[in-house]
């Protein structure tokens, strides 16, 4: 769904407050209604935003919420931290098969970005609105597997619906 589950969003907006520079780039990868720019972008943050289905970004004014909006596929881009140092991938990683799902945290981590992960528990999901790209790829999703599937990730908040993570050393870094 382009719509994002509701919990824990002040925390984590504090959070990221707290640990991401205002002028740091961000790119809200699949911003669906654009949660986090409604989130972040009141405390003074730009971002870009990247989303494989054109037509959420008309029919939720994507291009007035993000500075950039890009229609394309996160898993085209050559992840590279001169480019963006935080990635928000909220509600994402779920709808990826899981080795492209790997490849794409190793690619963020490995060139010196930081993310933020959030994350529906055993959800299945198909076709929303048309768009094939809503279908879950990976419904087997709970905490322990998280943490399990992707190691380089600690996690930051959790429900028995949903979780956020982030990359190992952000949860503990503060900025500067």
């Amino acid at each position: 769904m382009p719509e994002s589950f509701n919990y824990f969003k002040e925390d984590v907006k504090d959070y990221i407050v707290r640990r991401i520079p205002s002028e740091a780039k961000i790119l809200d990868v699949g911003p669906g209604v654009g949660t986090y720019s409604d989130l972040l972008r009141d405390v003074g943050y730009k971002m870009d935003a990247i989303e494989i289905f054109g037509p959420y970004i008309e029919k939720y004014d994507l291009e007035s919420k993000y500075d950039t909006v890009v229609e394309g596929d996160v898993l085209d881009l050559k992840i590279n931290h001169l480019d963006y140092n935080f990635y928000i991938l909220g509600d994402v990683l779920e709808h990826i098969k899981v080795d492209k799902a790997k490849r794409l945290i190793d690619d963020i981590i490995n060139s010196g970005a930081h993310c933020l992960v959030a994350i529906p528990y055993t959800m299945e999901q198909g076709e929303v609105y048309g768009n094939k790209y809503e279908t879950h790829q990976q419904t087997d999703l709970t905490k322990e597997l998280m943490l399990e599937r992707y190691p380089q990730l600690s996690h930051l908040f959790s429900n028995h619906n949903y979780g956020y993570y982030v990359n190992k050393g952000l949860k503990e870094e503060m900025k500067s």
